[in-house]
């Protein structure tokens, strides 16, 4: 349960004042009193046995010469899964045995939300064990490994800078150990779609072509070394060794992982849904489950989207008209014709990508500011703004956030695709700068770091998309109600990127369940939403490879207006925006139905007032 409940986030203060030597003692030694504790060491369990979480955290970088982490990868070995289906097991049995009757109420939501988490796991370890796709053309393993080497990995000292290379030299040992998964997968008779296998060959084969000056790791590093204060002998050496690490461990590796492809290229699933795969109906319905953390249907789903799209698309058409637009066209043709407009798209200059972070971060710095007067406080963690690496911006998405470090040795960062140039309107750039960071993702994952009320389990334990990006959603509204997208554009960029959501809804659903080929859900989100081909076309195959996440946004939403609403018709003229907004975010990152207890125990408290 536990295990895999991390979900790539910065986790605890293990050597700091929040956790003295006293407690760390008890922690790892004494039998556990409260779940509090018990979930606690499951955490820290999990956190030390990932060198990842720990590099990720930043915290730990004074003691790699103990834990010697920043010189260590996590290795797949076969076992792994029958471990965790026990270890999930032993998880839910003592969950279940503390009483709601010795429990705080804080205590009480902990427990539902543990339980939630590990029903869902253990089902999908037994059930489903290899019914995902880690190897993908949108964050596989291949480009994961180079991601977390330039992003995560510190270079700030030739020690760190040596970790960097010993690390490297394991890269042939994970992706041999990601290779029998592979196998293991295929042996159960799953395979990705052919698409999957033409990107994923072509990308592995660039990755395999490179030469040294064009090699992202070997490039980035060198970025990071040339900044230090090293002596030419040790940077020739550096050099060196990296040089001869990638040719004999990362090249290596690379190649395992294109000759699986290769070699399994002819049994491709020809079908795109889940639903294709041994018993992915079932599968799809425990997505949907774990992804939104509710219970309904996918046939329910699809309703709500077709619903929500018609809604969006009459609002989207009558600023369209209002602004003099053909009203005898769609909304969505005319959203495509607004990509066209060469007053909308930025230049294709050779200096384009660094005018357009720039006027990205000059967005979110107004919108920290625009935003302050509804909350209670704003996150005390800077974020930045930056580019896709090129290494992947040809099949990443428009935009994703990543976390900053606990220790505040790196700043939360909002990554842009530009690789295309038409895939950033200049009208839809607000929209994308709150869902990616004021005050969407930033706002919300840098508060509940910071959040010392929070337990270790309730702060870094679990998480859920239907949360962060239901949030993410909402705040994109919640910008335009704070008046910071008053021209009419700007708000058919924050409609159109919600019918884009409303669209997941259908086309999700439509794949993996009613049982859509991939060029029909691209056709659809194209004649709603006006997107470019190339943006229509890379979303779709992510949902493909990725079922039931893209769900989870317009759900979350959906229960997040819905509590709101609740609240405003209950409170009336005592309704208060910031006490909202701080039921919603003050207890983590948890499941909807948490969210409406919470909202729901502010109302209470308030009436009573």
């Amino acid at each position: 349960m536990i295990r895999k409940g991390l979900k790539a986030i910065g986790l605890i203060f293990l050597f700091g004042v929040s956790l003295g030597s006293v407690y760390l003692v008890n922690l790892f030694f004494m039998k556990p009193v409260s779940i509090d504790h018990y979930l606690g060491k499951e955490i820290v369990v999990d956190l030390v046995s990932s060198p990842e979480y720990m590099t990720y955290m930043g915290i730990f970088d004074d003691l790699n010469w103990v834990t010697k982490h920043n010189a260590k990868l996590t290795i797949l070995k076969p076992d792994n899964i029958q471990n965790e289906i026990e270890n999930s097991k032993n998880s839910l049995e003592l969950l279940r045995k503390y009483k709601d009757g010795s429990l705080s109420d804080n205590q009480k939501i902990t427990k539902r939300i543990a339980i939630f988490d590990v029903e869902n796991e253990l089902n999908q370890l037994e059930n489903f064990p290899y019914h995902d796709y880690p190897l993908n053309q949108v964050r596989g393993a291949h480009h994961n490994i180079i991601s977390f080497m330039s992003d995560q990995h510190p270079v700030r000292n030739l020690s760190e800078a040596k970790d960097f290379i010993k690390r490297t030299d394991l890269v042939k040992d994970v992706f041999a150990g990601q290779l029998e998964w592979l196998e293991k997968q295929a042996t159960a008779g799953i395979y990705a779609p052919e698409f999957v296998y033409v990107h994923l060959i072509k990308q592995l084969n660039e990755l395999i072509s490179y030469s040294f000056d064009e090699h992202p790791l070997y490039t980035e590093f060198f970025k990071k070394v040339d900044l230090l204060n090293i002596s030419d002998s040790d940077l020739s050496l550096l050099d060196r060794d990296l040089r001869t690490s990638i040719d004999t461990s990362v090249t290596p590796g690379f190649v395992l992982l294109r000759d699986f492809m290769l070699s399994t290229k002819d049994q491709a699933n020809k079908k795109h849904g889940i639903w294709s795969q041994p018993n992915g109906d079932e599968f799809y319905k425990l997505r949907i489950r774990s992804y939104t953390t509710t219970d309904y249907s996918p046939e329910e789903i699809h309703n709500i989207g077709l619903s929500e799209v018609a809604r969006i698309s009459a609002r989207m058409k009558e600023i369209l008209t209002s602004l003099g637009y053909d009203s005898r066209k769609t909304a969505g043709v005319l959203m495509n014709e607004l990509n066209e407009d060469p007053s909308l798209l930025y230049a294709d200059t050779p200096d384009r990508k660094e005018i357009v972070v720039q006027d990205y971060m000059d967005m979110v710095n107004e919108a920290t500011n625009g935003i302050k007067g509804y909350f209670h406080s704003m996150p005390e963690a800077p974020v930045t703004v930056k580019a896709v690496p090129e290494y992947s911006e040809k099949t990443a998405p428009g935009g994703y956030y990543q976390a900053p470090a606990l220790d505040g040795s790196r700043p939360g960062a909002f990554f842009v695709n530009l690789y295309d140039i038409k895939q950033t309107p200049k009208y839809s750039m607000k929209t994308l700068a709150y869902h990616e960071a004021t005050p969407g993702h930033h706002h919300q994952i840098a508060h509940s770091m910071e959040n010392d009320d929070l337990t270790l389990y309730r702060r870094f334990g679990y998480r859920t998309s239907a949360f962060s990006e239901g949030w993410a959603l909402y705040a994109e509204q919640l910008a335009l109600e704070a008046g910071l997208a008053p021209d009419p554009y700007d708000e058919l960029g924050i409609l159109q990127s919600e019918i884009f959501r409303a669209v997941r809804l259908v086309v999700d659903t439509g794949i993996h369940y009613k049982r859509w080929t991939r060029e029909e859900a691209i056709a659809y989100m194209k004649a709603k939403t006006g997107m470019s081909d190339t943006e229509c076309r890379v979303e779709i195959e992510r949902y493909i490879v990725w079922p039931g996440q893209a769900l989870s946004y317009k759900v979350g939403m959906i229960k997040i207006l819905e509590l709101r609403e609740k609240a405003m018709n209950a409170l009336g003229d005592n309704f208060n925006i910031k006490d909202f907004h701080s039921a919603v975010l003050d207890h983590g990152i948890p499941p909807l139905f948490i969210v409406e207890q919470k909202v729901d125990e502010m109302i209470e408290k308030a009436l009573k007032s």
